[in-house]
């Protein structure tokens, strides 16, 4: 999971379609910047934003009823 704010702005990220190293390379949709994800982040690769960072962020890889367990309150959406 990375941040997509960057120089105050919200970035839109999408798969360009393209894998390098059996990885997605993304782009985002308001400045065309290419982004590969590297351990500490995706790193702009082309474009505007070209060797800037949008960081990693922490996570949890889980399953829904670990969730629920945890977060009796949550909801799906349809």
């Amino acid at each position: 999971m990375y941040s997509r704010q960057i120089d105050g702005r919200t970035l839109t990220l999408v798969p360009t379609g393209w894998t390098y190293r059996n990885t997605f390379v993304l782009y985002d949709r308001e400045t065309n910047t290419l982004w590969y994800p590297y351990r500490k982040g995706l790193k702009g690769i082309q474009g505007k934003y070209f060797e800037r960072w949008l960081p990693k962020l922490s996570s949890d890889d889980t399953t829904w009823e670990k969730w629920r367990a945890k977060h009796p309150s949550s909801e799906i959406l349809e």
